[in-house]
């Protein structure tokens, strides 16, 4: 039982640190970090500490729909801990402001 709680609580620091890296990306378009921004869905870490980092763009049409999931997989596989690091795009459901967190909508002047 102990290996499963080191396993989960090693899960767990991975997953702030990844989200630390993804609050250092920004937008080009958009000047907020791709977390506040909702662009990333979820966060897959398995048992052998491989990533799977599940995001969308702001639209189908971004600029950097190339260059933006390669830079989030090339930062997410720097972190110590990760052993391999993979971004799928996915467009549902499409994003939207109302995925922007509080902090981003501030930031933003829209509350």
């Amino acid at each position: 039982m102990s290996d499963v709680k080191d396993s989960a609580s090693v899960k767990i620091k991975i997953e702030n640190k990844i989200i630390n890296v993804l609050k250092a990306i920004f937008d080009p378009e958009i000047p907020v970090d791709i977390y506040e921004l909702g662009l990333i869905y979820e966060i897959k870490i398995d048992d052998e500490f491989n990533t799977e980092i599940i995001m969308t763009l702001t639209s189908p049409n971004c600029p950097v729909a190339e260059s933006l999931p390669k830079e989030v997989e090339d930062k997410v596989g720097e972190v110590h801990g990760v052993e391999t690091s993979k971004v799928n795009i996915v467009f549902d459901p499409p994003w939207d402001k109302d995925m922007m967190s509080e902090e981003a909508k501030l930031d933003l002047g829209m509350i």
